[in-house]
């Protein structure tokens, strides 16, 4: 391998591992330092600098094991809780109020639920960290809006709102037979689509015992 060659590795790699530390989402952050370390262990090999070598070795290694439980995990039922909260729960109000301005880059005119009878809220975690949160509205006949369907930027190569989905059961303790979502959600089809939503006419619909 020629010293120019090695030379672009090493900065390619050290480029790699900078960008990963400026990324939120933890899959995309993970991947791209685990891209970066293990060019840094190829250029550290090449020049027989050992200590260097060991070190992002381990980093790759580190990076292989969270990417494989990640992964693991992405669709696992286990690995995530569904809590229902009141549409007025103070800790989902401070929830919304963090994110409120990225909630708003999809949802512009998304304002934050008041409490009654008609809304109900569910809380996605994975362990202790609150990872989602969707907000529905009863509109009668066995319809309900879904006003909130948020994805916090750590987890949004991951889909844990299909969780609240999947759990048809807690639609149905509400009466809720179908799911239409919000206007403002139809410019994120894709995720719509894979959460068993499907498009009728511009709206985008979803009967509660349809499988993710």
């Amino acid at each position: 391998m020629t010293r120019i060659a090695l030379e672009i590795i090493g900065w390619v790699g050290s480029g790699l591992v900078i960008v990963s530390l400026t990324l939120s989402r933890v899959l995309r952050f993970r991947i791209l330092n685990l891209a970066g370390a293990a060019l840094a262990v190829v250029y550290n090999v090449a020049l027989a600098i050992w200590p260097f070598a060991v070190m992002n070795l381990v980093i790759a290694a580190i990076d292989v094991y969270w990417l494989r439980r990640l992964l693991s995990e992405r669709h696992d039922p286990t690995a995530y809780s569904v809590v229902e909260v009141d549409p007025d729960d103070a800790y989902l109000a401070h929830v919304i109020d963090v994110h409120l301005d990225d909630i708003r880059q999809f949802q512009p005119s998304y304002a934050a639920p008041t409490g009654d009878s008609r809304r109900w809220a569910f809380l996605v975690q994975r362990e202790a960290e609150t990872v989602g949160a969707i907000v529905l509205r009863d509109v009668g006949l066995g319809n309900a809006v879904v006003e909130l369907d948020y994805v916090t930027p750590r987890f949004r190569d991951f889909t844990p709102g299909e969780f609240v989905y999947r759990r048809s059961g807690v639609f149905q303790e509400h009466g809720v037979r179908r799911l239409v979502a919000d206007p403002e959600l139809a410019s994120q089809a894709a995720y719509l689509r894979r959460m068993g939503f499907r498009d009728e006419a511009g709206a985008w619909i979803r009967d509660t015992a349809t499988a993710v």
